[in-house]
């Protein structure tokens, strides 16, 4: 087998693209495929790096024999690569096709994908990155079923300073479920509320709304020189919101009268 198609296979054995191998090189993926391609081959110091991924020998790349495992090597299985102002771990061990752990990081555009992700962007069940996506997902930006960051949106939960979610907190809520400074939903608990339904916090704006400040149709105002909403009966506004909106789940009901009196 040539060298070119050697290269080749053991990228892809690797699960990695010409970008992807380019960027651990520090070379352009144009270099990559005139490799591949059998168009050019590496500098020395290059063929060390390929050794070192692949963990084979440098000897088996070049000659026209199969490769061999070289077993002094200690970075491919699982390799990493801390080169410069990257670092780069992927675990041998997969899922699905996926790395149980991918970590990227470093200065530029890092992806990391994997089971467990933690890179500049990362995608993967738990993620963790300036931009992440998954089914735990922490970041600046996040996105995922259960979500946490700065900007957050989660399908299932968000939370972070501007959140959209579900059920939603920030200091911006935005969902179904919303609990924040500013709060907007189906029902809404915060200092400024805006809902479809159900709103309560100093300032209340919905069918249903509970605070010192509220416009409705359903109006609950607070009464209390303590500002503590105990002037109202959480039992009484419980009552109307399940016999406007039947379908409200108890729990739901119960979360929106917490802070009010008994």
């Amino acid at each position: 087998m040539k060298f070119h198609e050697k290269i080749q296979n053991l990228r892809k054995e690797k699960g990695l693209s010409q970008e992807e191998l380019a960027e651990m090189m520090q070379v352009s993926r144009q270099s990559v495929s005139k490799w591949e391609s059998g168009g050019a081959y590496p500098e020395t110091d290059k063929l060390v790096i390929l050794s070192e991924i692949f963990g084979v020998t440098v000897d088996s790349l070049l000659k026209d024999v199969d490769t061999e495992i070289d077993y002094q090597n200690t970075i491919s299985i699982p390799y990493w690569v801390n080169r410069g102002n990257v670092y780069e771990y992927k675990s041998e061990r997969t899922f699905n096709g996926l790395p149980l752990l991918h970590v990227h990081i470093g200065f530029g555009v890092k992806k990391a994908k994997g089971v467990i992700a933690i890179g500049n962007i990362a995608t993967g069940l738990i993620s963790i990155g300036l931009v992440s996506t998954g089914f735990l997902s922490l970041g600046l930006v996040s996105l995922g079923l259960l979500s946490f960051g700065l900007l957050s949106i989660g399908l299932l939960m968000a939370v972070g300073s501007i959140s959209i979610g579900a059920f939603s907190i920030g200091a911006i809520a935005i969902g179904l479920l919303t609990i924040g400074a500013i709060s907007i939903g189906v029902y809404s608990l915060g200092a400024l509320s805006l809902a479809s339904r159900v709103a309560v916090g100093d300032n209340a704006y919905a069918p249903i709304a509970v605070g010192r400040k509220v416009r409705g149709v359903f109006e609950f105002i607070d009464t209390s020189g303590a500002g503590d909403f105990s002037s109202i009966s959480g039992q009484e506004v419980k009552q109307v919101i399940l016999d406007q909106y039947p379908d409200t789940w108890d729990w739901v009901a119960e979360i929106m009268t917490w802070i009010l009196g008994r």
